[in-house]
């Protein structure tokens, strides 16, 4: 049975756990505040006090943590002491420079590692069905594909070298926080007008302008209920990932940058910690 330790138990690394333990796989996970992890053992994973104590034996190292830095931090008392031929999958979005960073502290401990960061929230977490996007050696494939199958219901492959899979990580999220925000203003805008928000969804319903993502973050906004399914400061660090990648490409950042100080709003609100749909109440106000 392959060995699985999950190190970050948020709101992402806690439903992955749950996934792997499900598929099967022996799991054992650690998180930085331990009683984010404790509920993991109704499920069968061994939870651990030290990340050096959940990666002993592990066949695949799941990294989902905040940033870069909290990643090379605890990768740096876990490296040390993988089992030989361990792979460490790197799932946290951490953009183009941290990803370089996290590879060549891999390299100079010997292991194999593997750019998979993820697309989905919460729930597609906690079901087992997020998109892996994943980059990395074809010969590390094999090992990670039984943990990229119990946590996504697709892996895509980008490259043969990390970094590649977190450009399409950027991509894509920047896509998913232009159309938060668009939902947001639009949803502000008609409250503003005298109108029935509702009214918005329901126009746009079932046609060509109409996404899953825009009814589900649009009735959170109407509602003002926002438990964390992607929070607002995981939105602001990675609005700012996408911004540094398109200023080192020359393209224009005028979209991203704004979009980057709405989450900052949001989050100098006492939103931080809330869904990143409560950037509407920065509309709103």
């Amino acid at each position: 049975m392959t060995r699985v330790a999950v190190l970050g138990t948020g709101i992402m690394g806690a439903g992955m756990a749950r996934s792997l333990a499900r598929a099967g796989l022996s799991v054992s996970a650690w998180n930085r505040h331990a009683e984010k992890a404790q509920a993991l053992a109704a499920d069968g994973i061994s939870v651990a006090e030290k990340p050096e104590d959940a990666v002993a034996g592990a066949a695949v190292v799941v990294t989902m943590l905040f940033d870069a830095a909290s990643v090379a931090e605890v990768m740096g008392r876990a490296l040390p002491v993988l089992a030989e031929g361990a792979v460490w999958a790197q799932t946290s979005t951490v953009g183009l420079d941290g990803t370089a960073e996290l590879a060549e502290l891999a390299r100079a401990h010997g292991v194999g590692f593997v750019d998979a960061p993820v697309l989905g929230t919460r729930q597609p977490a906690e079901q087992g069905q997020l998109t892996v996007l994943a980059a990395g050696p074809t010969d590390l494939r094999e090992a990670v594909a039984p943990v990229f199958d119990a946590i996504g219901a697709k892996t895509v492959w980008v490259g043969d070298e990390p970094g590649a899979a977190h450009r399409l990580k950027l991509v894509a999220n920047a896509w998913v926080f232009s159309v938060v925000t668009g939902t947001a203003q639009s949803i502000a805008l008609a409250e503003k007008l005298g109108l029935d928000p509702q009214l918005f969804l329901e126009t746009i319903a079932g046609g060509a302008l109409d996404a899953p993502y825009v009814q589900l973050k649009g009735r959170a906004m109407i509602a003002g209920d926002y438990p964390p399914a992607f929070a607002v400061d995981g939105a602001l660090k990675d609005s700012g990932l996408i911004a540094d990648a398109l200023r080192a490409t020359g393209a224009d950042d005028r979209l991203i940058t704004a979009v980057n100080a709405l989450f900052a709003d949001a989050a100098a609100g006492g939103r931080a910690g809330e869904d990143m749909a409560a950037v509407a109440e920065v509309f709103r106000r």
